[in-house]
């Protein structure tokens, strides 16, 4: 597994600790890039994408990429928050701009993998809402498997499972559960995959193996499924260059929501399909990191 620094900082409101993993990069000119996880997830979801993205970048001419990767509120290493209503992507986007702050990164481009996309459009729009003489802090951004009109089966389906299962007695029975919920995901997994799988989703406890995200974040889901309007986020990332990822059997983003959005985009749009992906791919497919390969190398050289 590539190296990286642990960094702990304080949540926006000041009443959290919590956790990044800090992937320093190739030189001190390395550009940033903050990556935002998706709802019971954590920072070593990343771990298949950082794999091949840090050796590409260093290949080429430049300083490469420093990639910072935080573990949400109420994952992984970060606390939890006793307060369930704070788990919102609004709330999310202000302790990543606490992250930024507390590096001393005034600007970094953005990818986010579902919620970690909400995220993103999040900061977005709070980064349109300052003053037109600061420099923006939003770079380019990645979205994966989300956008601007999310299914409602889909979140119905994500909500059915969400805080509900586990602890589980050993790690087989982890890679089983996480085979349950998204083998139609991921077609081609073997149980050495859904092991690898389970390694970065669950954690030891004291009950056994548990997945490493707050129950809690599942009570802001209820009565998630009626409608949300997310086109004015989405109208909140004009100028800035965005690649949208779908999984090809994807329940949450349809390819006609991916048109439209580019569509209405004001600004350098691109979209890829992953062939055999539902919702989310890891970013390691070849179609993923062929797309990202030529949008980085456009867009943030």
């Amino acid at each position: 597994m590539t190296a990286y620094r642990s960094h702990r900082f304080r949540s926006a409101d000041g009443r959290l600790e919590l956790f990044a993993r800090d992937y320093p990069g190739g030189s001190p000119d390395a550009r940033p890039l903050l990556l935002m996880h998706a709802l019971t997830r954590n920072s070593a979801d990343f771990e298949p994408l950082i794999e091949w993205l840090l050796p590409w970048a260093a290949s080429r001419k430049g300083g490469g990429y420093r990639l910072i990767v935080p573990d949400v509120r109420g994952r992984g290493l970060s606390d939890r928050d006793p307060e369930p209503a704070h788990y919102s992507p609004a709330v999310y986007a202000q302790d990543m701009f606490a992250l930024m702050d507390g590096l001393g990164i005034e600007s970094a481009g953005l990818i986010g993998t579902s919620m970690g996309g909400l995220v993103a459009m999040a900061m977005a729009a709070m980064n349109r809402g300052r003053s037109r003489e600061l420099p923006s802090r939003i770079g380019p951004v990645i979205l994966n498997d989300v956008g601007a009109h999310l299914e409602p089966d889909a979140l119905d389906r994500i909500g059915s499972y969400v805080g509900k299962s586990g602890p589980f007695a050993d790690w087989d029975e982890a890679a089983a559960a996480c085979r349950a919920v998204n083998g139609r995901v991921f077609p081609g997994f073997t149980d050495e995959d859904w092991m690898a799988f389970a390694r970065r989703t669950c954690r030891e406890s004291a009950a056994g193996v548990e997945f490493d995200y707050d129950p809690a974040i599942a009570v802001p889901l209820q009565g998630e499924s009626e409608q949300v309007d997310l086109w004015p986020l989405w109208q909140a990332m004009d100028g800035l260059p965005v690649l949208v990822v779908r999984g090809a059997t994807s329940d949450l983003i349809t390819g006609e929501t991916v048109s439209k959005m580019g569509e209405r985009h004001e600004g350098p749009y691109a979209s890829a399909e992953v062939p055999e992906r539902g919702h989310t791919p890891l970013l390691d497919e070849p179609a993923a990191r062929t797309a990202i390969q030529a949008f980085l190398t456009e867009h943030y050289a």
